[in-house]
């Protein structure tokens, strides 16, 4: 590998500073603390050779493997890549060069490309950047067709750059999940009620003298149901599962909207109860420790071994009086497809309802052909999307109508013609 092009002597540290800034803005949790651990550890290592230099502010930056890509795409942007305005092109304004697909760019260099730029919009030269200046330059003009926050409603988690990032955790932060009461057989005291209290007309009666003048009467009880999400945090699901959980808090946090109770587990290659820490009123840091305590994430998936911890040693505890179980993964497990399959039953029986929300919905031809998602399929009530917050707005009319199925009744119709 190449000796690495330095700065001028004395403008080492200031470019670590500034690289370090720029892996903050990509969402790397980057403290003075680390820049001066970097700026020593180059002192000591050295830097003639850049294989060296990469690991060496890796060593620093770098702690958990989600990371990685995104420290690797900023390192090779800002450590004097020749490309780096076409790529900017590449990754920023992929309208330019009319494909549909590169809107799906790379995550990870997409998070680089704008940590880079600060986040904010650049005219881009349509020339060479080292032509005379006076040349013409052409200004693109990206303007939106409907307003920001319409189309960010239906924007794609993975497609969202770092500020609509941002903006999307605020909009999910208002967002409600409204959920009606159901009817216990527990009679409680009603003037309006249909049947009569003999119990406590009769007491009436006996303060008296034993005459009755009114008859009490009685309706049946509400009671607000539980609310269970399992979250698969794999890495296909990584993105996906850190805005849904965003959602699952606030749902948790907001008082007046009717579930009893929240209770919030991840899975990847194996079962971990956070609902604990979605009690932090401050999403960051409940999520930070939610994050810390999940060990798997951005692992595999092992769904039908987590279900089954989950339906052995969870099950009876929150699944009771009706509750409510959100199921957010996209199927794509490699476990013995016949165990995963019974495991999705058991989940079935044990709760009120079942909603799957899989973000691979979000492809229009999409077809139940992985094998994990022909298991679970036929044992969920519903199935929907869940890759965007106008997916995870429309979860109300999914939980209060007991009719809807989503996409479910389309894609068994499609597995019956296999």
């Amino acid at each position: 590998m190449p000796d690495l092009a330095l700065p001028d002597d004395g403008k080492l540290s200031h470019n670590i500073a500034h690289f370090a800034r720029a892996l903050r803005r990509a969402g790397l949790p980057i403290g003075p603390g680390r820049v001066i651990d970097a700026i020593r550890a180059v002192e000591v290592a050295g830097f003639t050779e850049r294989v060296d230099f990469y690991w060496t502010l890796h060593a620093c930056f770098v702690s958990r493997p989600e990371q990685r890509a995104v420290y690797d795409q900023v390192f090779r942007l800002y450590w004097r890549d020749p490309q780096f305005l076409e790529q900017m092109m590449t990754l920023l304004l992929p309208a330019v060069r009319g494909v549909q697909e590169d809107r799906l760019a790379d995550a990870a260099e997409k998070r680089a490309a704008e940590a880079l730029l600060d986040g904010k919009g650049i005219d881009m030269p349509s020339r060479d950047p080292d032509a005379p200046e006076g040349e013409d330059r052409v200004d693109i003009d990206a303007s939106a067709t409907m307003s920001h926050e319409e189309r960010l409603k239906t924007l794609d988690f993975e497609q969202m750059s770092l500020t609509e990032v941002a903006e999307a955790k605020r909009m999910l932060a208002r967002l409600a999940l409204p959920v009606r009461p159901l009817l216990t057989r527990r009679m409680v005291g009603d003037l309006a009620g249909r049947r009569i209290d003999g119990r406590r007309t009769l007491r009436a009666a006996l303060r008296q003298g034993g005459e009755v003048t009114r008859l009490s009467m009685k309706s049946p009880g509400m009671r607000w149901p539980n609310l269970v999400v399992l979250c698969d945090i794999s890495g296909s699901m990584s993105q996906y599962s850190r805005l849904v959980l965003h959602f699952v808090h606030a749902v948790a946090n907001r008082k007046g909207q009717g579930w009893a109770k929240v209770h919030a587990f991840t899975f990847g290659t194996r079962l971990t109860n956070i609902t604990r820490h979605l009690k932090n009123r401050d999403v960051d840091a409940a999520l930070k420790a939610a994050g810390a305590e999940a060990q798997d994430w951005s692992g595999g998936t092992r769904i039908g071994t987590c279900l089954r911890g989950f339906n052995r040693d969870w099950s009876r505890r929150v699944l009771g009086q009706g509750a409510v179980v959100l199921l957010i993964t996209d199927g794509l497990d490699r476990d013995d497809t016949g165990a995963l399959s019974a495991e999705m039953e058991r989940l079935h029986l044990s709760c009120r309802r079942l909603i799957w929300l899989n973000p691979l919905l979000r492809w229009e031809g999409f077809a139940p052909k992985a094998s994990g998602i022909r298991a679970m399929l036929p044992h969920v009530d519903s199935f929907r999307a869940g890759h965007s917050i106008a997916s995870l707005e429309a979860l109300g009319q999914a939980i209060s109508e007991a009719r809807d199925s989503g996409e479910k009744a389309r894609l068994l119709a499609m597995i019956g013609t296999d």
